[in-house]
Order: C-alpha cells, then sequence, then structure tokens
C-alpha cells in the first residue's frame, strides 16, 4: 500500500533545527527522518525507520552471504565480565553505569567483545568447532560528553558487531580477510564512497587495524593519502619517522635572552631575526625552530591524574585526537589555572624543558622531529624571558618521544618518498584483530589436536548502522534535501499530483495502483496544497525518482524527475507503470 502524504506520521520543516551542525542532522530531521529525544539520542519516525531498516538488511544479507551466523546479545549487561578485562574502569566515564534493587552493578553495552566470548566458552571446547565467526546488530551506548551532529554521534545507536574465533594467527588473516571482503560489497552495496585507511584499535586493543572511512567535509576523523604510493591511514594512526641526530659541535652555547612583547611563536621569531646578535649564521629563524611545551594532565581509569608535557615544533600544534589514541585509556584535560598555580616552576607561555621531566613530576616527551644535536629556542622558565641555542642531548633531555602533531598537507609519506594530502571522513567501519586479549582474560580456551589446551584468537568487525544513514545524507544531499541512492531509499517512487480538479488525482491513483501491482514501493502526495509546497517536500524527501503528475497530462504524459541529476523526462501515461518498474529493477 502506498504511503500517503496526507496521513503518513510527518511534518516536514521550513526552518533548519537550532542545535543541527552538519547537513544531515539539518535534513533528516527537516525531512521528518527523526526527531531529538534527548542530547545525543533520536527517535526514528517512519520514512528514517524505512531507511535504516534497508541499510541493516544490506548489513545482514552480506553477512549471511560471507556464512557469518547472527546472535543476538542483551543491551543489559553484568560488571563481572568488564570487571575481568578492566574495561570497567578503562571506559571511564564513557560507560553507563546503574545498579538494580539488589544493589548488583550492571552497565549498558557500548560493545560486546565480552560476552560474545563468554558465549563461545560456554559452548565450545575443541578445535574442530573453529573457525568460527558471529554477529548481532544491537544498540549501543556510550555517554558521550559532547554528543553531535545528529545521529552521527550520538549516545545510543544501532552497530553491526561481529568476532571471529580462530585456533591461530593463520586462521585469523583467513577471518579478517572474509571479513574485509564483505565490508567492501556492504558499503558497495550502500552507494557508500569510501577510504580504508591504517587505524588505532582504541580501547578494544587488538592489532592489524582498518577504517572504512566516507569522505566528507564534516567528518571527524581527519586522514592522509599519499600522492605516490597509495598509502592511506587515518591521522591518529600516522607514524613519522624519526630524525636523524645531529652534528651541534657548531653551535654557542644555550643562553637565556629577554624577549619582552613575545605573545606568540610569531612575534618571537621576529625579534630573533631582528637582533644582530641573535642572528643564526646559517639562515633566518623560523617558527620550526621554536620549542612549543604543552602542559595537560591525563586522567587514568582509575582515578588517578599525571601532569604530561609534550614539546613539539612551534610551527605545530599538538592534535588532542592523535594525543587521545596515544595515552589511551587515559583522558586528556587541559591544564588549568589552578594546576599552574600548584606547579610555580611553570611559568605559563615560557615553559623550557628546565622545568620538565620526571624528577620534577611532570613526564617530558619530545615530537619525533626534535632528534639529538638539533637546536631550539623554547621558554627560559621565566615570564618575558626564553633560551636561545638550547640543542638536544647537549643541553637537555626527554623522558621519550611521542608522535601525536598535527599532520598536514604536503609532509612527508612514511612509506615512501611522496607527499601526504589531508582530508576529513566518518567512520562508517573498523576491522581489527584483537588477538588473545579477551581470550586470556576470560579463560576461552579449546582443546588442540594433541589433547592440550590453546588460547582462541578473535578478531573484531564493527558497522555503524544509524551512522551509515548519517554517512549516506551527507554524501549524497544538495542543496535543495536529500538524494537517497536506490538501495536505501524509503521508498521507489515519490508521486506528486497537482491541480485544483481531480483529474491528476484520479491519474495518480491509476499509476500508483500499477506500480503497487509490480511490487514497488510509493510515497503519495495527496494532500491539496500548492504545487510549490509538494515539490519543496519532494526534494527534501529525496526519493531517487519522483512522479508529477499535473499539467502533462494535457498531453497525456507524466513527468519524470531524477532526483540527484535533476533531469526531467516526460513518458506516456500509459508506459509510466512499465518505465518505472524497468527504471527501478535496474538498479
Amino acid at each position: 500500500m502506498a504511503l500517503r502524504m496526507s496521513t503518513l506520521f510527518l511534518r516536514t520543516l521550513r526552518e533548519d533545527p537550532s542545535d543541527a551542525e552538519v547537513p544531515s542532522h539539518r535534513l533528516l530531521v527537516r525531512g521528518g527522518y527523526v526527531r531529538r529525544a534527548a542530547p545525543g539520542i533520536f527517535s526514528w519516525l517512519p520514512l528514517g525507520w524505512l531507511v535504516y531498516r534497508n541499510v541493516e538488511r544490506i548489513v545482514r544479507e552480506e553477512m549471511d552471504r560471507a556464512g557469518f551466523q547472527e546472535v543476538h546479545f542483551p543491551a543489559l549487561l553484568p560488571r563481572e565480565p568488564y570487571e575481568a578485562t578492566s574495561r570497567w574502569t578503562e571506559y571511564g566515564d564513557t560507560l553507563f553505569r546503574l545498579r538494580d534493587r539488589r544493589n548488583a552493578d550492571y552497565l549498558l553495552g557500548p560493545t560486546h567483545e565480552e560476552l560474545f566470548t563468554l558465549l563461545v566458552k560456554d559452548l565450545y571446547s575443541s578445535y574442530r568447532d573453529l573457525p568460527l565467526s558471529l554477529y548481532q546488530i544491537q544498540t549501543k551506548y556510550r555517554d558521550e560528553a559532547r554528543p553531535r551532529a545528529g545521529v552521527l554521534r550520538g549516545r545510543e545507536f544501532v552497530m553491526k558487531d561481529s568476532y571471529s574465533f580462530d585456533i591461530d594467527d593463520a586462521g585469523l588473516d583467513r577471518s579478517y580477510e572474509a571479513h574485509r571482503a564483505a565490508y567492501l560489497r556492504t558499503f558497495d552495496r550502500l552507494g557508500l564512497s569510501y577510504e580504508i585507511v591504517d587505524a588505532m584499535s582504541g580501547a578494544m586493543g587488538g592489532s592489524a587495524s582498518e577504517e572504512f572511512l566516507a569522505p566528507t567535509p564534516v567528518g571527524e576523523d581527519s586522514f592522509v593519502r599519499c600522492t605516490t604510493c597509495g598509502y592511506a591511514a587515518n591521522a591518529e594512526a600516522v607514524q613519522i619517522a624519526p630524525a636523524k641526530p645531529v652534528d651541534a659541535t657548531a653551535v654557542p652555547a644555550a643562553h637565556v635572552e629577554d624577549t619582552p612583547d613575545t605573545p606568540t611563536i610569531a612575534t618571537l621569531v621576529d625579534l630573533l631575526n631582528s637582533r644582530e646578535d641573535l642572528a643564526r649564521d646559517d639562515r633566518p629563524w623560523a617558527a620550526a625552530d621554536t620549542l612549543k611545551n604543552v602542559v595537560v594532565t591525563l586522567r587514568h581509569p582509575d582515578g588517578t591524574t599525571e601532569s604530561l608535557a609534550v614539546g613539539v615544533p612551534g610551527d605545530r600544534d599538538v592534535d588532542l585526537k592523535r594525543l587521545e589514541a596515544a595515552v589511551t585509556p587515559a583522558e586528556v584535560e587541559p591544564f588549568t589555572d589552578d594546576d599552574f598555580a600548584a606547579r610555580p616552576q611553570l611559568a605559563k607561555g615560557y615553559i623550557g624543558p628546565g622545568a620538565l621531566g620526571a624528577e620534577h613530576g611532570i613526564r617530558f616527551l619530545l615530537d619525533p622531529r626534535i632528534s639529538d644535536g638539533t637546536r631550539w629556542v623554547t621558554g627560559a622558565d621565566v615570564h618575558g624571558r626564553h633560551v636561545v641555542d638550547l640543542v638536544v642531548g647537549r643541553d637537555f633531555t626527554a623522558d621519550g618521544t611521542i608522535d601525536v602533531a598535527d599532520i598536514r598537507d604536503g609532509d612527508p609519506c612514511p612509506s615512501c618518498d611522496g607527499t601526504l594530502t589531508l582530508a576529513r571522513g566518518i567512520e562508517i567501519g573498523h576491522i581489527f584483530k584483537l588477538g588473545r586479549r579477551y581470550a586470556e582474560a576470560l579463560d576461552l580456551t579449546v582443546q588442540d589436536e594433541a589433547g592440550g589446551q590453546i588460547t582462541v584468537t578473535m578478531g573484531s568487525y564493527g558497522i555503524g548502522v544509524t551512522r551509515a544513514v548519517a554517512a549516506i545524507a551527507e554524501q549524497t544531499h544538495d542543496d535543495a534535501g536529500l538524494c537517497w541512492p536506490r538501495s536505501v531509499t524509503p521508498v521507489d517512487i515519490h508521486v506528486v499530483a497537482t491541480g485544483k480538479d481531480d483529474t491528476p488525482f484520479d491519474a495518480a491513483e491509476a499509476v500508483i495502483g500499477e506500480l503497487e501491482d509490480a511490487g514497488l514501493s510509493v510515497l503519495y502526495d495527496d494532500r491539496r496544497v500548492s504545487a510549490g509546497v509538494k515539490f519543496n517536500d519532494a526534494d527534501l524527501l529525496g526519493a531517487p525518482t519522483i512522479v508529477v503528475l499535473g499539467r502533462g497530462l494535457q498531453r497525456g504524459v507524466a513527468e519524470i524527475k531524477d532526483r540527484a541529476t535533476g533531469d526531467r523526462t516526460d513518458i506516456d501515461l500509459a508506459e509510466v507503470a512499465t518505465y518505472l518498474t524497468d527504471l527501478v529493477r535496474a538498479g
């Protein structure tokens, strides 16, 4: 039966919602696909639920096609398994924790590695039972500190998560490739453009991690591509080659200088180059010759805190997402005025290596570009003063290195002699090799051929189902509204009848009957409102094919509009149903 807009539970909006930051959020709300229930929590309305179910169907079909078996776990989970893997504390404040009337601890599942592992442990005990791949499509919960971008980053969301179980690493490699191939088919069918990039595993742990990113300017993730070799990686996972040591025998001894009125790196560099007594012999000073020391607080899952200083060249910034990925499961917090007051040796804006390091209670890590023998200008730990000609290894050392400076267009490729280009994308899938972390923590073993016990090797594979809906909207919308690919559209055909008499409405009923007989789904705008309102709503709602029955009926034709291209074609009314059926079945 056709969905009729006169009775459909739908209200389109002319104005953008005030909290919408990205096009998908704006258009899904305006088009009546979703409604906000609370920060980061959305209700799915009829048209939105149809799109969601189409995405879910494609995901499920490809998982089943690959031979993976579907299960379904509860969303409300006991504390004990997560305690055994340390994730009850490692997840920190992002975990929804609650207690029942008997004061027992539970959580709302953010991910289900523990439950999958325990299920297999409960039922399987022999190497003959493996390999095995199980999956579920389930609602997940994470207490995001800043839920935003609509269904792209919410507190409640739906994921397809699957896990492979093998007796050895060779088996894991095969399972990993099987999932990778299934993901390629899934995202191709969803009509998504995507990049596969090296990634980090985050709180789940593991190795051999790859993300599937849907490129879009509003994506939360930055990623790089090499212009020469095809290397691609999430910016969090890029590892630059450490700089080689250099000879510093000709560098003058370090000296502290008054540097008034230099609140920025640029003003400091200008001062250095304007004074003959501070000028370099080889070239002018540059921002990359200054050492910027950024101090943060790390809050560990057990509640303890640690001060960390990161030294980067002055032409770079510390990328907080890269830093968070490098120190996970700890959380990164900015240094506050109270923190500075508690450490008077730190002169805000003039922090130098002399006040940093384990001996001062502040772990000090350097960017890999800062190698032994390199020459720097940095804070002298006194307001209005800098130390010049400070040499790494000669004048100071750090507690180690950390690669968390921002990655930029034109940076050298870590894999070849090429350069990197920077882009943004939405994470729609993630696959990685968990190894034996969860199997060891939860004692998942099976008997091998010799009668001994071996620990099972696992892989983890996720697809953001609700997130995929928003990613498709981001990649396919235009200025007028949504433009759904035929594979996920809520309806095959949007029929619009326009006119003051019954003629176009009667013609629409006849066409819709033929379309329904052919098995096509139809959204019918049968409202007695202006043609302009109907056309605007049709563009906003985004069905791939729009049929207009109006003035063309005087010539015996219906107007067919391709929503994505805007192309219009007149088709004889008697042939409309056949034409549309062939169009839809052709994909």
